[in-house]
């Protein structure tokens, strides 16, 4: 929400995690308002998985209360903070039932699929992230923007086989078979087949591929949302450059966007390099915009104590463009 708001766009985040009660943005709705995990766990005697499928079972036979809260919330840019339970998105059918009514009301909905590029670090992982990606993807049918978070991390862990560009890009994967088989040595070879069937499988459909973001990066935040916006057919309207400010004038600036480059040269081979240049870079552009109409200085970029929001810009003291959604007394 930070990053929406230094870009000046209008922005509402709607809570759909019935377990998350300590959010860290202000939620403009909230569907711990309707159901909570620990009522329903204490209820219907349920775990904490079954009790999360019943509560969007709940909210798919009270969509007027949804819709109701949307309202609210006019022409503002909607973000829907879901679950992490895998089973909404691959078999479960409420979340998906809801998303089409929603279309139905006049949202434009892109679905974007976090995955820890830790799953790189070993083949087994890495493959059954695919086949859960392409699960979910199935499941929702809607259009779906699968991300590798954590990116910078990558050069921390071991040396991977291939470069960046064959796990984000799905290539051949039969060039993975081998590392599957040296990893479970045990088994000599008794999955290869099946392996092989899945790394088919994965490559028939040919669906699955990933984009990258580092959160503390800006720039893979932009190009992030640029994606995201491409997929949704948004279209930047007058919340956005009321008040240019740096971020905001790299938003609509094709040019300043990262190009189709090399992610192996930029988040590995030469990280620290790039890191550099991009925090030169950003010096500069701040100097550039440093100064207001009325010749006061605007706010440099500083770091707050959430680090996953080091070095983004503070949000405006006024005008931020996010809405509160205050519940009646």
């Amino acid at each position: 929400m930070v990053f929406m708001s230094a870009i000046g766009r209008e922005c509402s985040v709607v809570n759909l995690d019935p377990a998350n009660d300590q959010t860290n943005y202000p939620k403009a709705l909230d569907i711990r308002d309707l159901v909570t995990l620990e009522d329903i766990m204490a209820d219907d005697e349920l775990g904490p998985n079954g009790g999360v499928l019943y509560a969007f079972e709940e909210l798919e036979q009270n969509m007027e209360w949804l819709e109701k809260g949307l309202k609210k919330l006019d022409e503002s840019y909607v973000i829907f903070d879901c679950p992490g339970q895998v089973e909404l998105y691959t078999h479960h059918n409420s979340l998906r039932n809801i998303f089409f009514k929603l279309q139905k009301m006049g949202y434009r909905l892109v679905v974007v699929h976090l995955s820890d590029s830790f799953c790189l670090t070993q083949p087994s992982l890495y493959v059954s992230n695919l086949l859960l990606t392409l699960r979910a993807m199935l499941q929702m049918d809607l259009p779906h923007i699968n991300v590798l978070t954590k990116i910078d991390k990558v050069t921390s862990y071991d040396p991977l086989p291939f470069n960046l560009e064959f796990y984000t890009e799905v290539q051949d994967l039969s060039y993975l078979l081998p590392y599957l088989d040296e990893e479970s040595p045990s088994v000599n070879g008794k999955f290869t087949r099946l392996n092989q069937a899945v790394a088919d499988l994965v490559e028939n459909f040919a669906l699955v591929r990933f984009e990258v973001l580092a959160v503390e990066n800006k720039k893979s935040m932009m190009q992030l949302l640029r994606v995201i916006d491409r997929a949704g057919g948004y279209i930047f309207g007058g919340a956005e450059g009321a008040n240019d400010s740096v971020w905001q004038v790299a938003m609509r600036n094709e040019t300043s966007m990262m190009e189709v480059q090399d992610i192996q040269e930029r988040w590995v081979d030469a990280k620290e390099e790039y890191d550099a240049a991009e925090s030169k870079e950003d010096a500069q552009q701040q100097a550039k915009f440093g100064e207001g109409a009325d010749g006061t200085a605007t706010p440099d970029l500083i770091p707050d104590d959430d680090d996953e929001f080091d070095g983004m810009p503070p949000p405006p003291a006024t005008g931020s463009g996010i809405k509160i959604v205050r519940k009646k007394q």
